[in-house]
């Protein structure tokens, strides 16, 4: 098997999350928002989870977790620092390279960290072997458009500064790949759906603020190494659209829902297996291919 393309630095992911250990405070509202979304969906199943693996959940995941009556939380992060500050069972791991058993868990939450993740089909697969048989796996992540607004911004500045762009802005994933994603990593009955949190910054330079306080600056490694104009981000500033109250930013969540397969789960009838027609249950008439309704 070939090795997956390295998009991101992950050393300086690390680092960027270990200091914000000390400034994600700024961000607490967003991260809360956000974990709050995510576990809404637990509403949806009436099963119960005895053993929980968070991840990258900032301390905002874990705590949730117990209130709703998980017993065990296990927290992991890429950062010691975050992992440590989660909850009362850190770990500090990669995403990348799971360290727990086959089966360990029967609740798998990952909140705001696949993102940053070079292979995510192959962590996919990971946490469903970590999960034991009918166990749940909920994923929230930044997708599109997410800061299209600042990439945009950006992206006009630096073409009027210099000859060509350099990526400053983290990739996204699309809605559309979602649940494509979870089927290929062997999940069961996968969902994927999207939820936008908006965002409202009277400064423009308090969105930068944010994302570097919440470590969540540029890591890509194609990124531009250079100290960048002095000119660039006043520049950019200016070019973000401005309401009444403010400049408007996205932060769109793309939600993954997924189980690991078990016995006792729905699944889809054999085709050619059904007793009754569609159209008796629809009270219609059924025409065969080609034929005019009405014939």
């Amino acid at each position: 098997m070939s090795s997956p393309v390295e998009i991101f630095d992950r050393r300086l992911v690390r680092r960027r999350r270990d200091r914000a250990a000390a400034t994600q405070d700024r961000v607490a509202p967003i991260l809360s928002e956000a974990a709050d979304r995510l576990l809404d969906r637990l509403d949806d199943t009436t099963r119960r989870f005895s053993r929980a693996l968070e991840i990258g959940g900032r301390g905002h995941v874990a705590p949730r977790l117990a209130a709703r009556g998980v017993p065990f939380v296990v927290s992991a992060d890429l950062s010691p620092a975050l992992a440590r500050a989660a909850g009362p069972h850190p770990v500090a791991s990669d995403e990348e390279w799971l360290p727990f058993a086959e089966g360990a868990f029967d609740l798998v939450v990952a909140c705001l960290s696949l993102h940053w993740v070079n292979d995510l089909p192959g962590a996919l697969v990971q946490i469903r072997r970590a999960l034991a048989p009918d166990g749940l796996f909920l994923a929230a992540l930044p997708g599109l458009p997410t800061l299209g607004e600042l990439r945009a911004a950006l992206g006009q500045a630096e073409s009027e500064l210099r000859d060509g762009l350099a990526p400053r802005v983290s990739p996204f994933p699309d809605l559309r790949d979602g649940a494509g994603l979870l089927q290929r990593a062997g999940f069961a009955l996968p969902v994927a759906d999207a939820e936008d949190i908006p965002l409202l910054y009277r400064d423009p330079f308090a969105l930068l603020a944010d994302l570097r306080a919440a470590g969540e600056g540029n890591a890509v490694l194609a990124r531009d190494r250079r100290t960048p104009p002095r000119a660039l981000f006043p520049l950019a500033a200016a070019r973000l659209p401005r309401g009444e109250e403010g400049i408007p930013a996205t932060l769109r969540l793309v939600m993954l829902t997924g189980w690991a397969p078990g016995p006792d789960q729905p699944r889809a009838a054999r085709p050619g297996s059904a007793t009754a027609r569609l159209a008796d249950a629809l009270g219609t008439v059924e025409h065969g291919t080609g034929e005019a309704p009405g014939a």
